[in-house]
């Protein structure tokens, strides 16, 4: 399984919709968060991608009807 679908598996368990919050490939080894719950779209490479899905990003009850700020993960990092 490659990065991004074990992101976008994580991102499923913590019971997110994919157009609410899913990790899409990008070009040279980059992938992308985006969706309804983040404000602008979190782009880093995808090993990163996938620490801050595993480690900041909490489970959908948990965000309610609050937003993800990128440059907040990015801080928490």
């Amino acid at each position: 399984m490659d990065t991004v679908e074990q992101a976008n598996q994580e991102l499923r368990a913590k019971g997110y919709a994919e157009r609410d919050l899913a990790v899409h490939a990008g070009p040279r080894g980059k992938a992308l968060l985006k969706g309804n719950k983040i404000i602008s779209p979190f782009s880093d490479d995808a090993e990163l991608v996938l620490r801050v899905v595993r480690e900041l990003v909490p489970s959908d009850e948990e965000l309610g009807a609050k937003v993800l700020r990128p440059a907040e993960l990015r801080a928490r990092l």
